[in-house]
């Protein structure tokens, strides 16, 4: 996953070390010298995330991030500061200002990729998120909430923690904030803790006793319902390869011990507060597609809320020239089903596509009913190439096992057939025409055999 990360160090030495390093995992680099220009270069630039030194002329590190934190146009943004500083209160109060997380000098390089993929992947989603309820806003008054600063930074706390030592010391520090503790003494226990409760945070340790914890954080992050719950793992000292696995595996943030209870507050709080503004953006987001942006049959979203998304979507594509692709999806000789078994087949037949089809996908991934048996998915920060195999294996679930009917013995072995087109960046493209070029490939794939998944570059080929 590419991106643009501003780094922002009055050291020249400091800046071409970062630049080289993140470069060599080709994201796309750019600098300022001090705080005013990191401001300056935020606003022009807009970056997906800020590497941010504290010691810097003029304007430090530590009012750099509250300016940016305290713009609307800005504050979503990632900021890791960076610093030779290794006191607990400096990092308390980096945090505090609205920093999400702490490098020191001499960077660690597993440390640093790690960090940044996990905060990339993070605000990635926070934005789809966004954009949805924007364009879902369009449509009715938004849900009256509160606005961020109130949102509240306490919540119900499960600690994935077999030394009761150490869990009583936890339990103590967060209860004085009015937190809500629960323990889990294994991974079974935290599993069937979070699956029956409402958990607003789980805390990992990674040096159990009989088990390795970083197998709740995947097993949680597979798992739909607690997707988007904070993780923060607990490591010992010099585990920053066990880390940087977590970060990969969906973890959030971690504390390295002996855990100083201002750090465990200040990082607690940050992660109740972000686990608040997505629960916020979900809700109104759902609240919105009441007036009917939801097909009431599949689950999909309608042609309605199509026509508002995606040009957004692809102008967001476009200006930051990534990549974005649709897929065209019809069910082959469904009105074959409707007239031999009754529009009551039918609909199960379609809702049944479709939620094969949803399981399949991303979060961020949209699946849209554009009208009788012919579906669209747009998928975001995805390639031609990529979106053709996922076409694929969206065929192989849609026909590979038979549709049965409720209530009968009927089982319908259904196919559908597919075309993908993709965001190329030409400048007389629109989001209207890559559909066309999505549907002209669908076209190719029903007269060529149906069943079957054909790019907008085979159509090419095919026709000409």
């Amino acid at each position: 996953m590419s991106a643009r990360i501003l780094v922002v160090d009055d050291n020249k030495l400091n800046v071409k070390l970062l630049e080289a390093k993140l470069a060599k995992d080709y994201y796309f680099v750019s600098t300022a010298a001090n705080g005013l220009e990191a401001l300056e270069a935020v606003k022009r630039d807009m970056p997906d995330l800020i590497l941010l030194d504290i010691m810097m002329p003029e304007m430090d590190g530590f009012e750099t991030c509250t300016r940016l934190k305290a713009d609307p146009t800005t504050q979503h943004i990632p900021i890791v500061m960076v610093t030779a500083l290794s006191d607990i209160s400096d990092r308390v109060r980096g945090l505090e200002c609205g920093a999400d997380d702490f490098l020191t000098k001499p960077i660690n390089d597993i440390a640093l990729m790690a960090r940044v993929r996990s905060l990339l992947r993070l605000k990635m989603m926070m934005d789809e998120w966004r954009l949805r309820e924007q364009t879902a806003a369009q449509f009715s008054l938004p849900a009256q909430d509160e606005p961020d600063e109130k949102i509240g930074t306490t919540g119900r706390v499960l600690v994935l923690e077999d030394d009761m030592l150490y869990f009583r010391s936890i339990e103590s520090t967060l209860t004085q904030t009015g937190n809500v503790i629960t323990q889990a003494v294994s991974i079974q226990d935290a599993i069937e803790k979070v699956v029956c409760g409402d958990y607003d945070q789980i805390l990992a340790s990674l040096n159990l006793k009989n088990e390795d914890g970083l197998y709740l954080c995947a097993q949680l992050r597979a798992r739909e319902a607690t997707r988007n719950i904070p993780i923060l793992l607990m490591a010992n000292e010099g585990e920053i390869n066990l880390i940087a696995k977590g970060l990969d595996l969906g973890a959030n943030d971690y504390l390295i011990r002996p855990i100083e209870s201002a750090e465990l507050n200040a990082r607690t709080r940050t992660q109740l507060h972000q686990k608040r503004h997505y629960d916020r953006l979900r809700r109104n987001y759902e609240h919105n597609l009441s007036l009917a942006l939801v097909d009431p049959l599949t689950g999909a979203y309608n042609r309605r809320y199509l026509d508002m998304h995606l040009p957004v979507l692809f102008d967001r594509c476009r200006m930051t020239k990534r990549p974005l692709s649709i897929l065209s999806i019809d069910l082959d000789h469904f009105k074959r089903v409707n007239d031999t078994h009754g529009h009551a087949a039918g609909d199960i037949v379609l809702k049944e596509m479709i939620s094969r089809i949803l399981v399949s996908l991303r979060p961020s991934d949209l699946v849209v009913r554009m009208g009788g048996e012919e579906f669209a998915v747009i998928m975001p920060e995805t390639e031609q190439k990529t979106a053709m195999s996922v076409g694929n294996r969206l065929r192989e679930a849609v026909g590979t096992t038979p549709i049965t009917i409720p209530g009968t013995d009927l089982k319908l072995s259904v196919t559908a057939s597919f075309g993908v087109a993709s965001v190329n960046h030409e400048k007389d493209t629109t989001s209207a025409t890559v559909l066309e070029r999505a549907d002209t490939a669908l076209y190719r794939a029903k007269e060529t055999g149906r069943n079957k998944v054909v790019g907008e570059d085979d159509a090419k080929d095919q026709t000409s």
